[in-house]
């Protein structure tokens, strides 16, 4: 067979084609640690575009690579992140969720992610505690001791679930997820595209079905609670796709003045490397003076006019300014170094709690051996083995009133000594007495005679 230079071009055409439909475009504003060398938060303390949420005295806590919705100890610790903005684009999205669970063996807790009609920056929730909310969260948690699960949940903001007498019963799909302390990151994806919604783990399908409508507009949420005995949820990226090639950016932000209908992120980038151009002019110009790095100090009768006095004032606010920015700026040194300390500290601290760990476990299986045996005190009925106690009791005290009198009668008879025994004890008896006399007496006749 052959292929002409008009087939080729064809192919060739068809394949860029394909390719451009299938090409996915990064949402970065609904995103962080879709770069790779580059660290989640730019200064460690915020991640651009999302809102943190703790309670119980703690906020997630922002490495450079992760981010620790609940830590290693204590436990019930809950947490939060919200995005800014809403998702515009409707019917064509993809999210993934990078994510790792630890804890000690019998830890617990849960991990959500949620698309909500409102952002709930006020106060962490899970799917127990939440208000009513329009939209849809997935679940990952223990449920029903089967060593991990995934299940979803919608809500259209009528159904207040932490006051169902049974919420597990709402889930729309599940699949059963061991998700704990794998060593390595696992992959949660949410895919919502021609009018199929699909859940996929680690590269396989979880559930999906035709049957659910996510609109735009909606805020991606994930937030982690952990138990007594806590497992750690740490988030190391979060990324927002959509087969839209019109921008990689969201369409609808919210801008100042009147906006342009037809945006252009061409002509603003032109725009924004003008002003920068213009701002570099500015600051090349020639000035009339430098501003030194340091002033001695003077006398105040030695300023006699008032440009004088100006220019030392100011000069000497301008210094002021500087030493204010180079002390912030090694306190957020000082600040990065500390955090980096204390990770590494509390990651040696938590092997050493195997000896507290191992009493917990001690402690909860004699708690758990009490209940079942409070259980079967107060299920059971003792009278029936209480009467066969008493009859084997009965039983036994007749057998010893038989049988004791002629035991000991036999042991008696048998290991007992005989009464020439008794006979021979007392003849050797009264025959060392009359020796210990007849030498009582021989001593006393050869002793020295006393007289007065």
């Amino acid at each position: 067979m052959v292929m002409t230079s008009h087939s080729l071009r064809a192919l060739a055409w068809t394949a860029i084609a394909i390719t451009t439909a299938q090409a996915q475009y990064v949402i970065d504003n609904l995103s962080f640690g879709q770069k790779d060398g580059q660290p989640v938060s730019p200064n460690s303390r915020g991640i651009p575009h999302w809102h943190a949420v703790g309670q119980n005295d703690y906020t997630p806590e922002i490495l450079s690579d992760r981010v620790i919705l609940t830590p290693p100890y204590p436990g019930q610790k809950r947490s939060a992140l919200w995005t800014e903005e809403g998702l515009h684009h409707a019917g064509d999205w993809t999210a993934d969720l990078f994510f790792r669970a630890s804890g000690m063996e019998r830890g617990g807790g849960n991990l959500q992610l949620w698309y909500t009609r409102d952002a709930q920056k006020s106060e962490p929730h899970s799917l127990y505690t939440a208000p009513k909310f329009d939209g849809l969260v997935l679940v990952i948690d223990q449920y029903e001791g089967r060593g991990g699960s995934v299940r979803g949940f919608l809500n259209d903001g009528t159904i207040d679930i932490k006051a169902h007498t049974d919420p597990d019963t709402l889930a729309f799909g599940q699949c059963n997820y061991a998700y704990r302390n794998l060593g390595r990151l696992s992959e949660l994806k949410v895919h919502h595209a021609n009018g199929v919604f699909e859940v996929f783990v680690d590269g396989h399908t979880c559930f999906s079905t035709d049957k659910v409508r996510l609109p735009e507009g909606y805020h991606f949420g994930i937030s982690a609670s952990s138990a007594e005995n806590p497992d750690s949820f740490e988030v190391h990226k979060f990324i927002v796709s959509t087969t839209n090639s019109y921008t990689r950016e969201e369409p609808r932000k919210k801008t100042y003045g009147k906006q342009d209908p037809e945006y252009n992120p061409h002509q603003q980038q032109q725009q924004q490397q003008q002003q920068q151009q213009t701002q570099q002019k500015k600051s090349s110009e020639p000035t009339l003076g430098e501003i030194p790095g340091m002033l001695s100090d003077v006398l105040a009768g030695s300023i006699r006019s008032q440009a004088d006095q100006f220019a030392d004032l100011h000069n000497r606010i301008q210094i002021i300014n500087h030493r204010v920015n180079d002390i912030y700026d090694m306190l957020v040194r000082f600040d990065s170094e500390f955090q980096h300390r204390h990770n590494d500290i509390m990651h040696r601290i938590v092997p050493i709690d195997d000896r507290g760990s191992s009493m917990i476990r001690t402690v909860e299986k004699i708690d758990r051996t009490t209940m079942e045996v409070q259980r079967d005190l107060e299920s059971k009925d003792f009278k029936d083995m209480l009467n066969s106690v008493h009859n084997a009791i009965h039983n036994n005290h007749e057998a010893l009133n038989q049988g004791l009198p002629l035991a000991v009668a036999n042991m008696v008879s048998k290991t007992g000594p005989s009464l020439s025994t008794y006979l021979f004890i007392a003849v050797a008896v009264q025959i060392m007495v009359v020796g210990a006399y007849m030498v009582y007496k021989a001593r006393r006749k050869s002793a020295p005679k006393k007289y007065l």
